[in-house]
């Protein structure tokens, strides 16, 4: 597919370095070490994994994002889910002029990078920022900014801040969740890689079984990755539209905050143009005993 403008990286010379944290560019990704470590990465190209379908080629999401020991707990096109990847936030109800289209499985609709992916280390944070664009077709609908704040490992936790800004480019756009019965999944979302003894929670509490269009202020799955005890924690902020948010809460591996979710009151979220939607999420990943 044609790129709508050159990528263009803020980088110094091949790499960018400072402190422990450095960037670099490998094959379609920004790459973010600490320590010379990877910490996590940004697909900024599309990508496709071997022996998966070619409509599930995608791009602008976070994987591997990994734990200070090294422990990577998320996944990318699980062969139960191809469409699932790494930290990503999708939908698969995206209405415009009265059409339907699905991001969430890449139909009839792809992100792809439009603008620079500039990569930057400041006061010993890496930050990386990326500006997208919804197409369906050569039709850009919706301008997509990206912005990822990493914090330096602090003993076995590592945090990241991800912030999104979605702008109706001409015409409004609505988003919805899973129109299924009982289910509302779409908006911010993490799969994990297969594992041993997994555990949800919400709010604190164990789970007893999987969840669907429940509020809860977070979220987490902890579990045993190759004899590593690892867990991930997503928090979206409190000043995010509509929050508290439903969540979709799986034993098989997924953790998802609902937005815009499904109540008797609130059935999609359409953005404006000319009035972006902000939403903002922290994740920690923490390395346990």
């Amino acid at each position: 597919m044609r790129r709508a403008v050159s990528l263009i990286l803020f980088l110094s010379a091949a790499m960018l370095s400072a402190a422990d944290f450095a960037w670099q560019d490998i094959a379609g990704a920004m790459v973010l070490t600490e320590d010379g470590k990877t910490a996590l990465a940004y697909k900024h190209a599309a990508a496709l994994a071997p022996g998966a379908p070619e409509d599930r080629r995608r791009c602008c999401y976070l994987f591997p994002v990994m734990t200070p020991a090294g422990v990577s707990p998320l996944d990318d096109f699980p062969s139960d889910h191809y469409h699932h990847r790494g930290l990503f936030w999708s939908w698969p109800v995206v209405e415009v002029e009265g059409q339907r289209y699905d991001i969430w499985l890449v139909k009839g609709i792809a992100a792809r990078t439009v603008g620079p992916v500039a990569a930057r280390l400041t006061q010993g944070r890496a930050y990386l920022d990326a500006t997208n664009g919804w197409f369906a077709g050569e039709r850009q609908l919706v301008k997509e900014q990206v912005r990822v704040e990493v914090l330096p490992a602090s003993g076995p936790t590592r945090t990241l801040r991800v912030e999104l800004q979605f702008e109706a480019v001409s015409v409004p756009v609505t988003l919805r969740g899973s129109q299924e019965k009982g289910k509302s999944y779409g908006g911010f979302s993490a799969r994990f890689a297969p594992r041993e003894d997994t555990i949800l929670r919400a709010d604190g509490e164990r789970l007893k079984r999987d969840e669907d269009l429940i509020p809860h202020k977070w979220a987490e799955l902890e579990a045993v990755y190759k004899g590593q005890r690892a867990v991930v924690r997503i928090t979206p902020d409190e000043k995010n539209p509509l929050a508290p948010y439903q969540w979709c809460l799986r034993a098989y591996g997924f953790v998802g905050a609902s937005f815009p979710g499904r109540t008797d009151t609130v059935q999609g979220y359409t953005i404006e143009p000319g009035k972006p939607l902000r939403l903002a999420f922290t994740v920690t990943l923490t390395d346990l005993e």
